[in-house]
């Protein structure tokens, strides 16, 4: 079925690192697609490479995000329709630009603030918000649904502001589902237009949601079993390893 497209045993590495990136999702509820991309481009095209996360992303974040029930679900959704809300319309508008912003210039406008905050919290500075403030919201929000009209990332932005919130591990969890299976239905719509999905990489991408399935819930039984602190201090690194691997990105242009 594949063979047109990938090779057997690049297929079982390509399952493996399905694995791997629902493995660390279901452990800190993000990092999927930065992981799916890394591992896949080095012997993929990237447009292969991006066909085949789209589907496993959509799927593990509709677990996640309704792992506490739907009307849990529902509750996160409207908690936080501001910044919801103005991500969304963000990402509409940005979406616009994404010919006119060199991406190398987007992935270090991201990585550098990302990892050098998450660099100094690792140090032993932890900036709190003693609550959730409508106007940083509205204002993270839009940031973050900026980029990722521009590149497809929501991530750094979003956790970043979950975590200074103090948002309680369960809830922080299901908040990131929400957020960033939104985000991935709407990828998934923008690249059934454009092709990168279509009849030949479909079923790769169909391929990789039970390897992907299978890393999330390993990756949950994990999770439950660390406290808030360690939550913290897990997604404080792979926020860092990210923000590291953007620049990276932004580097070698």
């Amino acid at each position: 079925m594949f063979s047109s497209i990938i090779s057997p045993e690049l297929l079982i590495l390509a399952m493996l690192i399905g694995v791997l990136s629902g493995f660390v999702k279901g452990v800190v509820g993000f990092a999927m697609p930065t992981i799916f991309i890394s591992g896949l481009s080095t012997f993929l095209s990237p447009e292969l490479a991006l066909a085949g996360l789209i589907l496993p992303t959509v799927a593990t974040n509709g677990i996640q995000a309704l792992r506490q029930g739907a009307r849990a679900a529902w509750t996160s959704l409207t908690h936080y329709k501001l910044f919801l809300g103005v991500g969304a319309v963000m990402l509409v508008l940005s979406a616009q630009l994404v010919t006119m912003i060199p991406s190398n210039i987007l992935y270090l406008a991201i990585g550098l603030p990302v990892a050098g905050f998450t660099a100094v919290q690792l140090l032993g500075w932890n900036p709190t918000l003693a609550r959730r403030n409508g106007g940083i919201e509205a204002a993270v929000g839009a940031f973050a649904g900026f980029v990722a009209g521009l590149s497809g990332i929501w991530g750094p932005p979003t956790v970043l502001y979950l975590t200074a919130v103090n948002t309680p591990k369960q809830e922080q969890m299901r908040v990131q589902g929400v957020v960033f299976g939104l985000g991935a239905v709407m990828l998934l719509a923008a690249h059934l237009q454009s092709g990168v999905l279509r009849a030949e990489t479909l079923p790769f991408s169909a391929i990789l949601i039970p390897p992907a399935l299978v890393g999330i819930w390993l990756g949950f039984k994990v999770q439950d079993r660390i406290d808030q602190a360690t939550f913290r201090k897990v997604t404080s690194w792979v926020l860092l390893l990210a923000g590291l691997n953007l620049i990276r990105r932004g580097l070698m242009g």
